[in-house]
């Protein structure tokens, strides 16, 4: 899984403390089975000791099928009151031979507004 995370300048009003950050995922079945993502379950740390919950089927709308060796990208966003957060969480895959659910944890990945990284 590669995740990369951009700030979203034109989209954020950082005196009203809304920051928004896109995050790009890659997942790439390295199974020798073929996969479907059932389901997503995000928390999401801002700085301001926030934390949030957020759970839904599949990604962006769909539950995408991956054959073994297939990958499979999406961007969604996420808003922040701080310029600094964390997400973190787990996806629920199926194997859609033997119907056996598990899942797959996600890394905890960093959003920071660029200025903060200087």
């Amino acid at each position: 899984m590669k995740v990369e995370t951009f700030y979203q300048h034109d989209f954020s009003n950082p005196l009203n403390g809304e920051h928004v950050f896109a995050y790009r995922i890659t997942i790439e079945n390295l199974n020798d089975f073929t996969i479907q993502l059932k389901s997503r379950h995000w928390i999401i740390f801002d700085s301001d000791y926030d934390i949030r919950e957020v759970e839904g089927e599949g990604v962006v709308g769909v539950q995408p099928i991956l054959p073994p060796g297939v990958s499979y990208q999406y961007t969604s966003a996420c808003h922040l009151s701080s310029e600094m957060g964390r997400m973190s969480g787990s996806y629920l895959m199926e194997n859609l031979y033997s119907k056996q659910e598990f899942t797959v944890e996600i890394p905890a990945f960093e959003l920071i507004v660029p200025v903060k990284l200087n």
